[in-house]
């Protein structure tokens, strides 16, 4: 696929395929992808949401559908691929947005929690990978990981959610390396905080829904800012994004002055497991 600089040139009638596309992300990436031409297919669980977010987007003129499917079972991501092929076309753009979250200290944590969130986050990236990767290799496309500071800095009371990212970094970044001689573009993307639905119903230690605010590093993202950046990033053949300066300054204090890093972090999330 051309990584042009003109985003709507490189996406005009290609076929873009978001997992947790019923969520805030997930539909501003659609309206991205869609304003720049391309036909989107949103993928997520079964339900009104995902018939809304996908009439919405056709509300807007772009050709999009919503789709079925559980990340976590691999049958479902294979069929929900293969609809996508036969509706829209080959896949030209796989978008790993599906995410679930916890907040909770890892001694107040049931393991099937973090078991759940490994499974949506990573096993959920993972099987939708292997579902479109005979289209991304026949056409050159691009796959896309969503992950997060906490792929490469540590959070208090996210433990789980922290190694389901790390292990996005580490499974993407190999995977561009055995890639990459076939034309197959990977892209790790990382948000610092976003002002989402998702992130105000993360589960508790007892897998729970958690209803109520967080703590927070800086100003939040907005769902279109984030997409805005992934479309660009895929659009120019981006390695790794980083989005927002917060993203930036943890990387380099994590890296530099993991210490310090820490006990900034500390004080940031203090109130929310005092």
């Amino acid at each position: 696929m051309s990584t042009a600089s003109s985003a709507r040139t490189d996406f005009r009638d290609r076929v873009v395929a978001i997992t947790g596309g019923a969520g805030d992300i997930g539909q501003a990436l659609g309206r991205a992808f869609g304003r720049a031409g391309a036909r989107v297919a949103l993928l997520d669980l079964p339900g009104p949401r995902l018939d809304a977010a996908a009439a919405g987007l056709r509300a807007l003129d772009i050709d999009a559908l919503g789709l079925a499917c559980d990340v976590t079972d691999p049958a479902a991501c294979q069929g929900a691929l293969d609809a996508t092929r036969s509706r829209l076309g080959p896949v030209d753009v796989l978008i790993n947005n599906a995410g679930l979250s916890h907040r909770s200290r890892f001694t107040d944590t049931d393991p099937a929690v973090l078991r759940r969130v490994m499974e949506v986050n990573f096993f959920g990236a993972v099987h939708c990978t292997r579902a479109a990767l005979p289209d991304l290799r026949t056409r050159g496309g691009s796959v896309v990981a969503v992950s997060s500071v906490a792929g490469f800095a540590p959070l208090v009371g996210r433990t789980g959610y922290a190694a389901s990212k790390h292990a996005l970094h580490g499974f993407f970044d190999s995977l561009r390396t055995e890639l990459a001689d076939e034309g197959v573009h990977v892209l790790v993307v990382c948000p610092s905080f976003v002002d989402t639905q998702f992130a105000r119903t993360a589960l508790n230690g007892a897998g729970e829904r958690l209803q109520g605010p967080r703590a927070l590093a800086g100003r939040p993202l907005t769902p279109d800012q984030v997409a805005d950046a992934v479309v660009d990033a895929v659009a120019r053949g981006k390695r790794q994004r980083l989005i927002s300066p917060v993203a930036h300054a943890s990387l380099w204090l994590s890296r530099l002055w993991p210490s310090a890093y820490d006990r900034v972090m500390r004080r940031a999330q203090r109130e929310e497991f005092a």
